[in-house]
């Protein structure tokens, strides 16, 4: 029997931005085979040095562990959207000091995660968010180089979330940056394919989506 336990921000604890209709975590529920169990530690707002303390409430029997952050540690460096340069080189050192603050977060963060000995996982930020922009997908790649270079490092399989919620109706119309019913559903499909059938014994990173 499996116990999956989801950490990190609302892409798993989005139950706000689906009214009445099942959350991520109760999608994975049904997901999953019916001996299995899933946790929500996951808390809307959370940024990916959260997830250090939402592991103090780790189940004992906790068996797989999936993580969604950094969209939230995107939206805390947006500032820097509206930053004046003088040159297109300015611009990138500006970028890299935010991807070199990101990295040093995100890889303490896996390394806690790494420390548990326990099978987990990790999923990119999506970007075909609707109405963003150009300017915000370029930018938001940076984050996502980052984790997955991260995580092929720590030999992690990836749900990549832009390749997943790749539509529209993936997006909450409550909040556009949330996974509505339908987004939630592949993101949940996709998690019990790797709590069931991914080898973890062999350390290979892998993308799914």
């Amino acid at each position: 029997m499996g116990h999956v336990v989801l950490l990190g921000d609302s892409i798993f604890d989005n139950a706000r931005y689906v009214p009445d209709r099942p959350a991520v975590v109760d999608q994975l529920r049904q997901a999953l085979p019916r001996e299995w169990r899933a946790t929500l530690l996951a808390v809307d707002g959370h940024i990916t040095q959260d997830v250090a303390d939402q592991l103090k409430d780790l189940p004992e029997d906790a068996t797989h562990l999936v993580v969604s952050a950094g969209g939230n540690d995107a939206l805390g460096e947006s500032g820097i959207m509206s930053e004046t340069v003088c040159t297109v080189g300015e611009a990138f050192g500006l970028f890299n000091q935010v991807r070199g603050r990101f990295r040093d977060s995100y890889r303490a963060m896996l390394r806690i995660l790494g420390a548990l000995g326990k099978p987990a996982a990790v999923c990119t930020v999506y970007d075909a968010i609707p109405g963003l922009g150009p300017a915000e997908q370029a930018a938001l790649a940076c984050f996502n180089e980052v984790i997955l270079r991260e995580a092929f490092s720590a030999a992690l399989p990836v749900i990549d979330l832009r390749l997943l919620c790749d539509r529209q109706s993936d997006y909450s119309h409550v909040s556009s940056i949330e996974p509505s019913v339908a987004g939630g559903a592949k993101i949940a499909r996709v998690i019990a394919e790797i709590a069931t059938t991914h080898d973890f014994d062999r350390r290979r990173s892998m993308i799914y989506a």
